[in-house]
């Protein structure tokens, strides 16, 4: 693939051996269960509203806009600290600035795809990132193939975590998104949109990370440190998010790392000029506290913990192929911890 073109997305390389087995997801929405874990809870004062909100088939802006709504405020007004899954059975927290007047009672709005657990006030607004992560409850049904290859790579993951790939949905349908920001990276389209401009973006800059966390892969190198590499605050090897200033690694990680920009010279430039800083993020994901269970021949029951940031998707993509049932609908949201 080259920087002319960027219609399809690669098929990115896994870290274990391919198991051959195949699984339904979400066949119903309380298959796939994801309950956010928050940085701090509210403390009972302050100018906004805090709201503990159980949605079901349903995405995370639609009920940002209905509590907008029902509390009669903008919804630049409603704070979140990450999308969930629309086809699932979500837990997250949502925030209200009410700064003035008597406070609604928002446990009383009824909604057949949302409803608010409690309230309470706090001081801050919720932004993007304000999680330490997510738990996840998935099931999956009609498995099919080899359970001992299945069993193999649950333990493998258990105990040594999976790429940190951006998941699928993070780049658009069929990857569109990658292709409509290296559009707009070389001008050769204008989006005024802001949301439309930071997906574009953010697609460019998760492709670039994926296609450094697969070369690795593709040398043997993943999940081990190389001689130059960053390390997080855990302990793990990071990779480049894209944007200006100097890479940080230095070395051998530096000279991988290049070596991909080169290839994608265009949207590196692309990005240094759109203002973005360089950054880092993890190659490795490890999932916490994680369990399993078969309760019937052909299901699969999987829990675990997940950083804010990484994808259950790429934790599910080292297991098995899953696939979903088909749905005509719009934009998909993340099954990640965002």
């Amino acid at each position: 693939m080259t920087d002319a073109q960027y219609t399809t997305l690669p098929q990115w390389p896994n870290a274990y051996p391919i198991s051959g087995a195949s699984a339904t997801l979400k066949r119903l929405n309380e298959d796939f269960i994801v309950t956010e874990l928050p940085l701090q809870l509210p403390s009972g004062e302050g100018e906004h509203l805090w709201l503990d909100v159980e949605k079901n088939g349903a995405n995370t802006a639609f009920v940002a806009q209905q509590l907008a709504e029902a509390a009669g405020v903008h919804e630049r007004d409603v704070g979140y600290a990450g999308l969930k899954d629309r086809y699932a059975l979500t837990r997250q927290w949502f925030s209200i600035y009410l700064p003035k007047g008597e406070t609604p009672d928002l446990t009383q709005l009824q909604h057949p795809e949302f409803k608010v657990l409690s309230q309470s006030r706090h001081v801050k607004k919720l932004r993007p990132g304000d999680l330490q992560g997510n738990r996840f409850r998935i099931v999956l049904r009609d498995v099919s193939g080899d359970r001992d290859a299945i069993e193999a790579n649950l333990k493998a993951v258990a105990s040594q975590g999976v790429p940190n790939y951006f998941g699928a949905q993070r780049f658009g349908h069929d990857g569109g998104n990658v292709e409509q920001g290296r559009a707009m990276l070389a001008r050769e389209i204008r989006v005024r949109n802001p949301k439309k401009k930071g997906l574009y973006l953010s697609a460019v800059r998760a492709f670039v990370f994926n296609e450094v966390l697969a070369l690795r892969i593709q040398q043997g190198l993943w999940g081990k440190t190389l001689p130059g590499d960053v390390m997080d605050e855990a302990g793990q090897p990071t990779g480049p998010l894209w944007g200006r200033g100097r890479v940080s690694s230095t070395d051998q990680a530096q000279a991988l790392e290049m070596g991909v920009a080169e290839r994608h010279a265009a949207l590196c430039d692309g990005m240094e000029h759109a203002g973005l800083d360089q950054e880092r993020r993890a190659l490795v994901a490890s999932p916490a506290d994680m369990t399993w269970e078969w309760p019937q021949a052909q299901q699969l029951v999987l829990t675990f913990t997940l950083p804010a940031g990484n994808y259950a998707t790429s934790v599910l993509n080292e297991i098995l192929r899953t696939m979903e049932p088909e749905r005509h609908t719009g934009e998909q949201e993340s099954a990640a911890s965002e």
